[in-house]
């Protein structure tokens, strides 16, 4: 509305809330409402209203379709000729398993359903009961195994796919097995890169186990400061392996003393909080300039990041005598310096990240569903696990739907067994 003549012009007050989301991806369907004939009478003068040609007052209202399973009975045709010799019938759909009763996307369904929204099987089976479909947990556990059986491939393919990369980011932690063989307590290892994270889940946390899942690398690896892998480093030919540590470790260290020295912790989590204000600064750069990234990283990190671990390294240097070295702020500087070397990596080479943040974000998901299903019951199980956490989250890495990812994997793999299929593949 124009302002009165004379008025002030008042400024536009700033929305409040978020505001509607926009949902491009949604289907819409129109629903047309209309008054019945006894509700079109005017109320001035009595007599019968006509519709507006298509004038209409539009909403809309995000609603929800219930899932529901389907029986389709798949009517093969068959044909002969005159001759008698010969019968042909048309080809049958492809299925996981030959004559089996479930689609290739019901399976896909159920390990979504488990292993990216951590819905456990029994769950499932109550949910899908309820809809009028009547199965047992152990029915969708043979679809998910036997899928995974197809995707095998796919998966020792990834596998060996991310430890091409110039760095990697590597992580662990805990995974319960139930089987009564052997120890139930299982580790899950993840190796990721920028657009693939895998997972191996092995009975042990040692460095034979780091050596196994990282077995022919040869680059960067970022991590935290458990011994597994610098006894890797060690063991190594020279060059093979080397080691950058993680700054967010160390300031979580020294926020950990914060409520025994808050002055001390302070000043370095602070300082810290500089190293990664600069990194922002450079991530800025990247995509105005990817071909002088690395130029720019190097000298930013040489001109401005350096002095900061300079002032970080000779504080501790000083404080160390001043603590009791089993306290909470000497364990932090203690932490800080045994790792100096891997965390100063990142000062000469633009490649190394400054956190292993990224191994921690590929762990949430796997560390929600070990809350909601209690790991695995068994070995297989644990296999099947890491399989499907693969292949769903180095989906969602390289910006592809994980469930058209799963299907098309399967799909080839069951036309064509042995077959793997990256994310790429599908771009």
């Amino acid at each position: 509305k124009r302002p009165r003549q004379g008025a002030e012009e008042r400024p536009a007050q700033p929305q409040r809330g978020h505001g509607p989301q926009p949902q491009p991806d949604l289907p819409v369907v129109e629903v047309k409402h209309e008054l019945a004939e006894e509700d079109r009478i005017c109320p001035s003068c009595g007599m019968t209203m006509t519709a507006m040609g298509e004038g209409s007052e539009d909403s809309d209202e995000i609603t929800v379709v219930g899932v529901e399973y389907t029986i389709l009975k798949h009517r093969r045709q068959k044909y002969r000729c005159t001759c008698t010799d010969h019968v042909l019938t048309a080809p049958a759909p492809a299925k996981l398993i030959p004559g089996g009763r479930y689609s290739i996307d019901f399976a896909i369904h159920v390990a979504e359903q488990k292993y990216l929204d951590h819905l456990p099987l029994e769950r499932q089976a109550r949910a899908m009961e309820r809809t009028g479909l009547k199965i047992t947990s152990q029915t969708l556990w043979d679809q998910v195994d036997v899928l995974a059986a197809h995707l095998e491939p796919t998966y020792r393919a990834l596998l060996q796919e991310v430890l091409d990369a110039e760095v990697v980011y590597a992580d662990e932690t805990q995974w319960p097995l139930m089987e009564r063989t052997g120890t139930s307590k299982w580790w899950t290892w993840c190796v990721v890169s920028d657009q693939i994270a895998t997972y191996r889940i092995l009975p042990s946390r040692s460095k034979n186990a780091a050596a196994e899942v990282l077995l022919g690398y040869s680059g960067v690896v970022m991590s935290d400061g458990y011994a597994a892998y610098n006894d890797l480093e060690r063991a190594g030919p020279t060059g093979r392996v080397t080691l950058a540590h993680c700054w967010a470790h160390v300031r979580r260290k020294f926020v950990e003393a914060e409520d025994a020295s808050p002055e001390l912790s302070s000043w370095v989590v602070e300082t810290i909080g500089e190293l990664f204000s600069l990194e922002r600064e450079i991530a800025r750069h990247r995509p105005a300039d990817p071909e002088g990234w690395q130029d720019t990283c190097r000298t930013i990190r040489r001109e401005r990041s350096r002095p900061v671990c300079d002032r970080l390294l000779e504080w501790a240097v000083e404080h160390r005598g001043r603590v009791l070295p089993k306290s909470k702020m000497g364990r932090a500087i203690g932490y800080m310096l045994n790792l100096w070397p891997g965390l100063t990596r990142f000062l000469d080479d633009p490649r190394v990240p400054l956190d292993n943040n990224a191994a921690e974000r590929a762990l949430r998901g796997l560390v929600v569903g070990r809350k909601n299903h209690y790991g695995s019951r068994s070995q297989r199980g644990a296999d099947v696990a890491a399989l499907f956490y693969t292949l769903f989250e180095t989906a969602k890495l390289s910006g592809v739907d994980p469930r058209a990812y799963v299907r098309e994997a399967a799909t080839r793999a069951v036309r064509q067994p042995g077959t793997a299929t990256l994310p790429n593949d599908l771009t």
